[in-house]
């Protein structure tokens, strides 16, 4: 019979030898952290390698994700759809084993990660989803949503302020069905992590109200031992700190940085296999291993028996088993359009000057009833940003049912816990901050977008109307740099129609979303029946429609679309009476994925005299205005005044806009 140290070393031969083909990637983390792999992978984490996505599997986040050939080869050798010639593939082009792991491309990995300190974060999400799912949905007797949420995480990743974030939070809510195993070998890139990283991290977790367990990370017997343990405490989260050599068994590079980031070389990989008495060639696992690894029958038979309980407690509870069936697949309710169209078309007829963070909270106290689903917060700015709907309950230690959860000053935990309950499923997610502060969550935003997440992002007081909060909280640069990321929407709505419409593509769209909202109140702008149809186009004619030719056009989004209507109007009431046509394009990306004949139809390709206005960086128009055009935009900081001075100030007036027209008007004449 195999002993659990020579079951580990699998993974620490199939990894040392995917580094070594690929000529990079990561080994030191895989030799060391095998023996937990093998404690948990083999004995306590509920998976079925047929069924990835099995609603009621636990989860397992690898947040040191460099060390991802240890997630690949225990994928491989418990049964996942990961062949051995994916792993001889390890960092190809194409292949399924990239460099860090990537959700939706490898079968097993639940979620991207990269950014050290992120998959622990996100890991508090999940937990969280899993408590309110099943505070929700399990009855007596019939518990169908009863699962933990496993990570393993580095020094690197404890090392981070994330992580400080979110299990600070996680402590608090005593989240006790999640479990973190510590990689704790102190070398990080820079060598020995004493100089800069000497805390004591287990008086830090207790602090934060964790169970904190304290193991031999190369004994698999104790490792499992400390995970029952941890199980066993239904009131805490726990952290095993696992006492671990980087570089396990490679004799010139254990315990050294060396054994971090580069292939340990030819020589050494053989040092290796003499060190553990592995006989065996490159990528060569006998059958006897598969075996004791393999763990496709005892995930098939827990799948099979959760199938059984979801059949009785379906002829228990059958609206609950339906719902339940809906949130798990993502489904909406049927209504929601109709509820949309009914909310736009009575904002419309209202035609109230509202701030659209409040036109926000109207859109979500309107669709709240419908969509249990929703499950919001803020990062200590409730009633600023508009995101507790009414009725709502907030989520606590003492209350698992609650939907609304607040974070506290922690956008970017907040950000990376959205990220991991959008993961898990069942929910949608949403969070609220100031946009200037949005900086502080970026790469968790982008990393929604990379895996494209349906997570929802309420970022208000969107520009110089601020006032005198001053250019500390004035944001510039913000929105055209989410703009900049892939796959991310960034709605910009300049009323309280286009807000409705901006939030039902939220809820009804399949990736993130920004909802950039105002401080300030804008005025309801009229609007045709084709205006109002084209909103959830991104850009249409606001003013301007009957004529197919303008002279020019403006484009703006936002507190700025007022200003272009009224500067449109007044070009056509002067002496030369400019023709000029007003686009509202409340989502770039949106209106860049319609067809060419409607963006043409909105912006005619021969109409070269172009102006955008909006109260944020210039530059990123030039894509819109052309050489010929220009924006009326910031091009620096901010200033400390009302809201009212400060956009005179910086260029926000008729009389600059109607100017800027003229301009781009008259050059193209003279050319």
């Amino acid at each position: 019979m195999l002993s659990r140290r020579e079951l580990a070393n699998a993974i620490r031969a199939l990894s040392m030898d995917a580094v070594e083909k690929a000529k990079s990637g990561h080994p030191g983390a895989p030799l060391g952290m095998a023996d937990m792999a093998e404690a948990l992978w083999r004995g306590i984490l509920k998976h079925n390698p047929a069924d990835p996505h099995w609603p009621d599997r636990d989860r397992f986040v690898l947040s040191n994700g460099h060390a991802s050939m240890l997630l690949y080869s225990v994928l491989h050798l418990t049964g996942y759809a990961v062949s051995m010639d994916d792993l001889k593939n390890f960092r190809q082009l194409g292949s399924k084993t990239p460099g860090h792991p990537e959700y939706l491309h490898t079968p097993g990995v639940e979620i991207t990660t990269g950014p050290l300190g992120q998959g622990l974060a996100a890991a508090v999400g999940m937990a969280v989803a899993e408590s309110a799912l099943a505070a929700e949905f399990n009855r007596p007797g019939l518990e169908i949503v009863d699962h933990y949420t496993y990570v393993f995480a580095g020094d690197g990743c404890l090392m981070e302020g994330v992580s400080h974030e979110a299990c600070s939070l996680a402590g608090t809510l005593r989240l006790g069905k999640l479990i973190v195993l510590y990689d704790a070998n102190g070398i990080s890139i820079d060598g020995r992590i004493g100089r800069w990283f000497n805390e004591d991290v287990a008086a830090r977790f207790e602090a934060y109200g964790w169970q904190v367990l304290r193991v031999d990370g190369h004994d698999g017997a104790l490792v499992e031992a400390a995970v029952m343990a941890a199980k066993a405490d239904e009131e805490r989260p726990s952290l095993i700190i696992c006492r671990t050599h980087i570089g396990f068994g490679a004799p010139n590079k254990v315990d050294t940085a060396a054994a971090h980031g580069a292939p340990l070389g030819a020589n050494e990989v053989e040092n290796v296999r003499e060190t553990l008495g592995w006989p065996y060639a490159p990528f060569e696992i006998p059958p006897e291993y598969y075996a004791a690894w393999d763990c496709r029958e005892k995930g098939a038979a827990a799948q099979k028996a959760w199938n059984e309980l979801f059949l009785r407690y379906q002829e228990a509870h059958p609206d609950l088993a339906r719902e339940f069936c809906r949130r798990i697949s993502g489904g909406l309710p049927g209504e929601l359009d109709e509820i949309a169209s009914r909310m736009a078309v009575k904002a419309s007829v209202a035609r109230e000057n509202l701030a659209t963070r409040q036109a926000g909270l109207n859109a979500l106290n309107g669709f709240s009833p419908y969509l249990p689903e929703l499950f919001g917060g803020a990062a200590d700015l409730s009633g600023s940003v508009g995101t507790r709907f009414v009725n709502v309950t907030d989520y606590g230690p003492e209350n698992h049912m609650g939907r609304y959860l607040r974070y506290g000053v922690r956008e970017f935990g907040m950000g990376a816990m959205l990220n991991g309950m959008a993961l898990h499923g069942g929910f949608i997610p949403y969070g609220g901050t100031f946009l200037i502060f949005s900086d502080y969550a970026l790469n968790a935003i982008r990393l929604a977008a990379l895996m494209q997440l349906k997570v929802i992002w309420v970022l208000t007081h969107d520009s110089i109307g601020v006032g005198e909060d001053g250019p500390t909280h004035q944001p510039v640069e913000q929105i055209p740099g989410l703009r900049l990321i892939p796959g991310l929407k960034v709605w910009r709505p300049c009323d309280s129609v286009e807000t409705v419409v901006a939030w039902h593509s939220a809820l009804t769209g399949n990736s993130p979303v920004v909802l950039a909202l105002s401080r300030q109140s804008l005025p309801c702008q009229l609007r045709t029946a084709e205006a109002n149809a084209g909103i959830a186009r991104g850009a249409y004619i606001l003013r301007g429609n009957n004529d197919p030719e303008p002279q020019a056009v403006i484009i703006a989004t936002g507190s700025e679309v007022d200003l272009a209507v009224r500067a449109a109007a007044e070009l056509a009431e002067e002496p030369d009476c400019l023709r000029v046509r007003v686009v509202s394009m409340p989502c770039a990306e949106v209106f860049e994925a319609q067809d060419e004949q409607y963006r043409n139809q909105v912006l005619p390709p021969n109409v070269r005299a172009r102006v955008a206005v909006e109260a944020a960086g210039a530059d990123w128009w030039a894509k819109y205005v052309g050489l010929d055009g220009e924006t009326v935009g910031m091009h620096g900081f901010g200033a400390s005044g009302p809201a009212a001075q400060l956009f005179p100030y910086f260029g926000f007036s008729v009389e600059a806009v109607k100017a800027a027209v003229r301009r781009v008007v008259h050059r193209l004449a003279d050319k």
